[in-house]
């Protein structure tokens, strides 16, 4: 059974950053697609990063240039590193897992992420 946990989750000031974490198991990790969602107060849950397991990356318009998923194969590690952060990230944070090129089909239980101006 796939397990994802996330981690890293906190409060911050604008202009900070925070370091998100999702450990994996239950699958082969390097053959895993994996990203970070987020769902916002009062908002449906959004895109914000993938990375394929070929390393391919893609982000949503709202955090390009400020965050950075990166995966970790030998630790089954999904990072969301967020720079610059501004009050509207504030959200609860999804980690997830999917085999490769068909989707996302695990969630993490979520990791709370607020952004104070």
């Amino acid at each position: 059974q796939v397990q994802l946990v996330e981690a890293g989750g906190g409060l911050v000031q604008a202009g900070g950053s925070l370091r998100l974490s999702c450990a994996a198991s239950g699958r082969t990790f390097s053959s895993t697609d994996m990203g970070w969602f987020r769902q916002g107060p009062g908002k449906e849950r959004e895109f914000v990063a993938s990375i394929r397991w070929s390393g391919h990356t893609a982000y949503a318009d709202s955090v390009k240039g400020r965050f950075t998923i990166s995966r970790d194969d030998f630790k089954n590690t999904v990072y969301l590193q967020m720079n610059s952060l501004k009050p509207e990230d504030t959200a609860v944070y999804y980690c997830a897992s999917g085999p490769r090129g068909v989707g996302f089909d695990y969630w993490g239980q979520g990791t709370q992420v607020t952004v104070s101006s």
